[in-house]
């Protein structure tokens, strides 16, 4: 039987090159597709929300004669995936989504998250795509990756750095915690089985996937040990064991 299409979805200043470890523990006859979600590196006209984009990528898998396809989506990819297997469960056959929120619940969270959106926006239009850049790799969020290699740390900053200002600081204004709808109740019409993954030292990813896993018809919960929240990075290794599980039923 021929592998199922796999669709792949990166991280914020990610690019589809993000996967490029986890695709090369795939097999080579397993169809790929990776597309650079807004902002990264997509040429206008962008998409101006969060459904809107969720919508133009279904469209292009749809334009690719894509149905069945296993789903799989990084952070903000994460999302982005959450919200097709919402509004285009149809196109796949399973979901597997690392370090995803399901979106904000109360207004005054909202409200916070959505400032602080902003002024990401406006300091990676101020200060440029590097110092941006610096200032991102100092998240704590990321500090667990301090023990890759080089050579891996390397790479995901240079495709940080292939990135305009102007296209980061547009995705996070169209694709932002803030801006995703609050898609927690909208989990329980999905017809789909989901793999929820959260690296072991990300506790705030963690307790996201347990909410969700709860919200879910159809859902298992996968614990990375030893990672942190970008378990594509930290160990592509596990994330393509559960993608190769997935696309040869």
């Amino acid at each position: 039987m021929n592998p199922q299409p796999v669709v792949l979805l990166h991280g914020f200043a990610g690019s589809p090159r993000s996967w490029d470890r986890v695709a090369s523990l795939l097999s080579p006859a397993t169809p790929l597709l990776r597309p650079a979600l807004c902002g990264h590196g997509m040429p206008a006209p962008d998409s101006a929300t969060f459904d809107e984009e969720v919508d133009r990528i279904a469209n292009a898998l749809r334009s690719e004669g894509i149905s069945g396809a296993v789903l799989a989506g990084y952070s903000l990819g994460g999302r982005v995936a959450l919200g097709l297997i919402v509004r285009h469960p149809a196109l796949f056959s399973r979901a597997v989504l690392i370090g995803a929120s399901p979106g904000l619940a109360d207004d005054a969270g909202r409200a916070e998250r959505l400032s602080a959106d902003e002024a990401w926006a406006r300091r990676i239009e101020r200060d440029g795509t590097s110092a941006f850049v610096d200032a991102w790799e100092r998240l704590p969020l990321f500090a667990t990756q301090r023990r890759l290699d080089a050579s891996v740390l390397e790479e995901q900053r240079r495709i940080r750095l292939s990135h305009t200002a102007a296209g980061l600081a547009q995705a996070m204004r169209v694709l932002g915690l803030a801006r995703m709808p609050n898609l927690l109740t909208a989990l329980a019409r999905v017809p789909i089985p989901v793999q929820l993954v959260a690296g072991e030292l990300d506790d705030k990813y963690r307790a996201h996937a347990g909410v969700m896993a709860k919200a879910l018809p159809d859902a298992g919960l996968i614990v990375a040990a030893g990672c942190g929240h970008n378990v594509v990075l930290e160990d592509p290794a596990a994330v393509a064991a559960l993608l190769r599980k997935e696309s040869s039923t």
